[in-house]
Formats: structure tokens, C-alpha cells, sequence
């Protein structure tokens, strides 16, 4: 057999999100179209230029032990928390919770953070300014590094057949799950925990991104500010959380008898090279993700219902994804519907791939595609079905969606997805 005819099953699920602390909450809310976008209560927020992110749900420690997050930085226990719950949910076994024994040395994980531990970086040189090196946490490096989460990842379940962590800015968890998928099709794993995630919600990062005119300024209507496809979209809004799935081969799932949401069909990348920041105005660079994502996966531009678009809410790149759905699909193109769901999550970064596949996966599971938030006055530019208003049901039958990521540095990747039947 191939390796491209190896089919890979996503068997378990797990989030942490602005919406929810896991996905049964983080889905109900993006078929509700509730916004997980907040006011920073921040002393000095009204300095900057945008008073508002979207933050997590439901924080850490009303999940895990304090003595243990001191340890971890925050997008480490975003990880753990999510990881656990695709694990558990994935029916394995973990701590006082019975299930199957996974071989560690037949267990992968990819976990991907597209900054890191930044907020232990900068947190932490505050620190070292006020009381010196003395008081410098010797976690530090290990909380700060962005392979740190996937670490700690493959510790908690002792995986030993790789652990890694692909950063490539936004795009990061969705090149996870590309990963993934191969270490399965290749034999290097039977089973592989990835995903991503992200805890950049922090005064330097927004001002960062504030002085490149990135980000949303509706600092009057926070809920609203992630507007994609919408003439009035003004930038981007910051997220954080985190995501993960269980992959395993169908073999694999099917000889311990475990419950199949989809198949992680195939995944497709490409670079822009055309800026460090702006996508490619033509959108040629994201159409050769989604066209490698089809070949890939062996499907056809008429076995795609549904897109999950990066659809970020900035001016120049949800018009430049729509014009490469076009060119990728071609007249198909007209009969898929398409979401963007960081309409109500905000931008995770790198983590926001992992978590919108969680979405895709359960649009084809569940068979309903949540609708894009705030979409008020649709672009001229955009003429492609996108689900607004109310959740859009899809046929019933074999079905097929994708997943785009893009990021800084001109990182494409598109993930394809299957669903069981």
C-alpha cells in the first residue's frame, strides 16, 4: 500500500477557546454566532490602539493544579488542557481514566505555537529588571521556547516516536496536522496528537501589531470588530487558545473499535514569495496550497462542500483568499460554502489552524456549517456562498471540506478533510 492510501482518522477532539474550555461549549457557541470578544480591563489600555481581544473562556487554573501552571507558560497549559481532552475524548487511557494503552514508541505528537512563550519572555525580563537573576524561575527557558508545549504534550501521554513543532507564523498548526498525517502514512506513528496554540495577549504585542495597521480599531463595538468579508472590516482581532486532534490510521482506530469523526485526507503548502506581511493580491500562492491539499488527499474541486477560510477580517487578504478558492476550484468553487469562524473566535495565530480544523471537522460530522459572525455588507469582491445569518446544512452523503492557513513570511497551507460514512 502507499502511503497516500494509508487513510488517517481523527478520532478524538479537545479546545480551549475565547468561545468555551472545551468543544462541545466552543461548538455550541459558533452555531449560537456568539462572539468570544471582550474589553481589556487593562489599567493602560486606552493607550493603545485597540482595547479589545478575544480571551480564553475558561482559565487554567480552574483546570489544572496552580503548582503545576507554575511551570508552564500560558500557551503550554492551553495545550495540555486541549490535548487531554482530544485524548480522553479519543477513548485512551490517562490517569484515573480507563482506556486503551497507546505503545509510546508508535505515538507522535506535533504541537506548533506560531510565537511561543512570549508572555514568559516579557513577563519575565520585567521581573529580572525589578529583583535581579537571583529570582529568574529556572523554568523559564523551557516556558518560553515554542517547541515547549509540544514537549510537554509528549510527556503527558510518553510519546516517544517524535515530538515536534513547526512554526510557520499562522500557519503553524495547520502545517501540524500536515505533519501529522504523514508521520502516519509513512509508519513512523500509529497514533499522533497535534495541534496548536497560542498566549499573546499582552500590551507589547497588540501595540506590535497596532503600529502595522493590522488590527481592528472598533473599539466601540469589540463583539462586532471580526467582520470578514464585510466592506466595513478593519483588521484583525487577536485571540487565544488552543486545539488538538487524534490522528491514528484507520487500521489502527478500527481494530481497537474507537469512533471516527473524519479522515485527515491530505494537506498542501506553498510560499507566496512576495512579503514578509502582505499576502500575494493575486492569491496564487494560497490557490497552489488548496490545489497540492486536492492532490494530495485524491479528491476533486466538485467533492468540496465546504471551505473553512483563514478569512482573518483584514482589507487585502480575505479578497486575495476568495480570488485563489476561484482559481482552485474553479466553477466548483460556486458550489461550496465557506465560513470564517474567527468572526467569533478572534485570530489564535498559530493556533487558529488547529482550531478551525477542530470546526471543519464537526461541520462534516455534524453535517452544519456555522455562519460568519458580523457580515452585515457582503465586499463586491466577494461572490462565493458564504454562510451568514443562520448555520448552513450540508448534503447528506460523501463530503469533503478544506482548511486554509496562511501566515507572515508568505507560509500557505491547506488541510483536506473527509467525511465518514
Amino acid at each position: 500500500m502507499s502511503t497516500n492510501q494509508v487513510k488517517v482518522a481523527i478520532t478524538g477532539l479537545g479546545a480551549t477557546t475565547p468561545l468555551g474550555g472545551d468543544v462541545a461549549s466552543t461548538w455550541s457557541a459558533l452555531l449560537a454566532g456568539r462572539s468570544g470578544v471582550r474589553k481589556l480591563d487593562w489599567e493602560d489600555v486606552e493607550e493603545l490602539p485597540t482595547h479589545f481581544a478575544a480571551t480564553i473562556a475558561v482559565e487554567s487554573d480552574q483546570v489544572m493544579p496552580k503548582h503545576r501552571l507554575r511551570r508552564l507558560d500560558r500557551c503550554q497549559a492551553f495545550a495540555l488542557t486541549a490535548s487531554i481532552e482530544a485524548w480522553k475524548d479519543a477513548g485512551m487511557a490517562h490517569g484515573d481514566q480507563s482506556g486503551f494503552e497507546v505503545d509510546g514508541d508508535r505515538l507522535g505528537v506535533v504541537v506548533s505555537s506560531g510565537i511561543g512563550g512570549l508572555l514568559t519572555a516579557l513577563n519575565g525580563y520585567d521581573q529580572y529588571r525589578k529583583t535581579g537573576w537571583k529570582r529568574t524561575s529556572p523554568f523559564t527557558v523551557p516556558m518560553l521556547m515554542p517547541n515547549g508545549a509540544a514537549g510537554h504534550v509528549g510527556l503527558e501521554f510518553g510519546a516517544r516516536a517524535g515530538v515536534h513543532a513547526l512554526v510557520s507564523a499562522c500557519a503553524s498548526s495547520a502545517e501540524a496536522l500536515g505533519y501529522a498525517i504523514d508521520m502516519i502514512r509513512t509508519g513512523r506513528a500509529d497514533v499522533v496528537v497535534a495541534g496548536g496554540t497560542e498566549a499573546t495577549i499582552h500590551p507589547f504585542n497588540i501595540a506590535s501589531f497596532g503600529a502595522m495597521r493590522a488590527m481592528s480599531t472598533r473599539n466601540d463595538e469589540p463583539e462586532r470588530a471580526s467582520r470578514p468579508y464585510d466592506k466595513n472590516r478593519d483588521g484583525f482581532v487577536l485571540g487565544e487558545g488552543s486545539a488538538s486532534l487524534v490522528l491514528e490510521s484507520e487500521e489502527h482506530a478500527r481494530a481497537r473499535g474507537a469512533r471516527i469523526y473524519a479522515y485527515a485526507s491530505g494537506a498542501g503548502y506553498s510560499a507566496d514569495a512576495h512579503d514578509i506581511v502582505q499576502p500575494d493580491p493575486t492569491g496564487a500562492g494560497a490557490a497552489t496550497a488548496m490545489r497540492r491539499a486536492l492532490e494530495n488527499s485524491g479528491l476533486r474541486p466538485e467533492d468540496i462542500v465546504h471551505i473553512n477560510a483563514h478569512a482573518t477580517s483584514t482589507p487585502q487578504g480575505d479578497v486575495a483568499e476568495i480570488a485563489a478558492i476561484k482559481s482552485a476550484l474553479g466553477p466548483a468553487a460556486y458550489q461550496t460554502v465557506i465560513t470564517g469562524t474567527k468572526s467569533m473566535t478572534g485570530h489564535l495565530l498559530g493556533g487558529a489552524g488547529a482550531l478551525e480544523s477542530v470546526a471543519t471537522v464537526l461541520a462534516l460530522h455534524e453535517g452544519v456549517v456555522p455562519a460568519t459572525a458580523n457580515l452585515e455588507d457582503l465586499d463586491d469582491a466577494v461572490d462565493l456562498h458564504i454562510a451568514q445569518g443562520e448555520p448552513y446544512k450540508l448534503p447528506d452523503g460523501p463530503a469533503a471540506a478544506l482548511n486554509n492557513s496562511f501566515g507572515f513570511g508568505g507560509h500557505n497551507v491547506c488541510v483536506a478533510f473527509q467525511r465518514a460514512v
